[in-house]
């Protein structure tokens, strides 16, 4: 456990490398996208929308998907495997390789936790929003989230070792589909005709969604969570199966 640490550290330090003051413009984007995204909700809501989330709870949603995004939706440097070596250089050490990515990734969030969702929580009471998760059961839902989003980034990343020079392609498909069906940007709840009795149901609506929406209160808490823990029963054992078939494939520049 205290290599995989040390594995997470040496990524966060990574991150900095340039100095914070490199972070500084990632910040000022994220906090320019979410300070408009909140007022845009307040005047949806006020309109007399019809949703099955009150204003503070859609506001509560929004704010908390922008401060978690990169835990709520798993991306492993696994996504750069041809371009930037990334697993070559892993199989080199003296550790699994998925293990060294989920460290990898974590230790990634770091910085950006600090300098920009720690701040945004302490100044959320500032824009009329309530940070109190409405059930205990949300950092459950969060851990099996994050678990889940390892899985599917892994079961992604075998798709591009499989289809090579497509990457590229794969990940835009793949941020598309996720963002939407995760209900990361518009809650799950919202989607019109119907659908969204039946999206709720498919593996990406247990991501981001999942613990949003119990944390907003607006979720069934066993419900949720027994998919949640479903699909991780189902989509880890994919992807190890998966992940193993596929290292045959893993090729670098030069043969």
């Amino acid at each position: 456990m205290i290599k995989y640490l040390k594995t997470a550290q040496l990524s966060a330090f990574e991150k900095t490398n340039g100095g914070i003051v490199y972070l500084l413009p990632d910040v000022i984007v994220k906090i320019c996208t979410l300070i408009p995204l909140v007022f845009l909700w307040k005047v949806v809501m006020s309109s007399g929308a019809k949703v099955d989330m009150t204003t503070e709870q859609m506001l509560t949603y929004a704010v908390l998907s922008a401060l978690l995004a990169d835990m709520l939706v798993v991306k492993t440097p696994a996504s750069g495997w041809l371009s930037e070596g990334v697993l070559l250089k892993l199989y080199g050490r003296p550790l699994p390789v998925l293990g060294q990515l989920i460290a990898l990734t974590v230790g990634g969030w770091v910085p950006m936790l600090l300098l920009f969702s720690l701040p945004m929580v302490i100044l959320s009471p500032l824009l009329d929003v309530n940070l109190v998760p409405a059930s205990p059961y949300f950092l459950l839902s969060f851990l099996l989230c994050i678990s889940l989003g390892f899985a599917v980034d892994f079961l992604f990343a075998c798709l591009s070792i499989k289809l090579r020079n497509m990457t590229w392609l794969i990940c835009r498909i793949r941020a598309a589909i996720v963002s939407f069906f995760s209900g990361t940007i518009i809650p799950i709840n919202l989607l019109p005709y119907g659908l969204a009795e039946a999206v709720k149901y498919q593996p990406f609506a247990s991501l981001g969604g999942a613990p949003l929406s119990i944390f907003v209160g607006a979720a069934n808490v066993e419900r949720t969570i027994a998919l949640q823990i479903l699909w991780n029963l189902i989509l880890w054992p994919l992807a190890l199966l998966a992940f193993r078939k596929s290292q045959e494939g893993i090729v670098s520049y030069g043969g």
